[in-house]
């Protein structure tokens, strides 16, 4: 799980919870209806239901840390490459690989697949992942754009209600508690939790691809026949300068 997300969500919506007295009074079904129900219809209308789905799928990665580090990447292909210099490509088949992309990757050297078509290949994996996370950012953040203007429709129309009934003092409170939560909820639903998401999926795609390129040119140098003493250090510069340090000392 990644811990940074949990915190972050779990300290914003403990920090407002403390500044309300009285829950009940913050608890509005119409205007959860109009901000969260409507705010979800317009972002299917303004994409397709396999491109809603797949957002709902994809946002799962800001809750899991399953990204690999650069540099324990570049250890694994690096050991990978002593194997296949000492043992040939075959013998590269039992290696254990919990990433797969470099699963996949290696699959295709086993294999013995000719370097253009591996090359081909997983650049259009790499393009086709990067597509699909952000998609499902832009979905989030359309989201985040969307739920305050729902929240502004929803004042709109307890103002309305307000100022039809100012002749029965008994409704212009909950019609006030339309105008003024759906604000609130749009607020909130767009700044905690929509705009955040959109923003860590195209963090976490980045990383990603980084990772996926780091690989692409660990796999083709191994399947050139490179010198895997060469290979830590051609790959290096995929790491910032702490990470590289540490990996020389390594």
């Amino acid at each position: 799980m990644d811990i940074a997300t949990i915190l972050g969500l779990l300290g914003a919506f403990g920090l407002i919870f403390m500044a309300i007295d009285d829950m009940a009074a913050f608890i509005d079904t119409p205007s959860l209806l109009i901000v969260v129900g409507g705010s979800i219809m317009v972002v299917m209308f303004r994409s397709s239901l396999g491109e809603f789905l797949g957002a709902v799928g994809v946002m799962g990665k800001t809750f899991k840390n399953k990204l690999d580090e650069p540099a324990k990447l570049i250890e694994q292909i690096v050991e990978l490459a002593t194997i296949a210099r000492k043992d040939g490509m075959i013998a590269l088949e039992g290696q254990e690989i919990d990433n797969p992309f470099l699963s996949k990757a290696v699959s295709m050297l086993v294999d013995g697949t000719d370097p253009a078509i591996i090359k081909s290949s997983l650049d259009r994996e790499l393009a086709s992942t990067k597509m699909r996370h952000a998609m499902g950012a832009k979905i989030f953040s359309a989201w985040g754009e969307i739920a305050p203007a729902m929240g502004m429709i929803g004042t709109l129309i307890g103002l309305v209600q307000m100022l039809g009934n100012m002749g029965d003092p008994k409704s212009i409170g909950p019609a006030m508690a339309v105008a003024l939560l759906t604000t609130m909820y749009g607020a909130i639903l767009a700044n905690v939790i929509c705009l955040p998401i959109a923003m860590k999926l195209e963090n976490q795609a980045d990383l990603e691809a980084a990772n996926n390129e780091l690989i692409i040119e660990g796999i083709l140098f191994i399947q050139d026949g490179g010198n895997p003493r060469v290979l830590s250090d051609f790959l290096a510069s995929f790491l910032g300068p702490k990470a590289r340090a540490k990996l020389a000392a390594a």
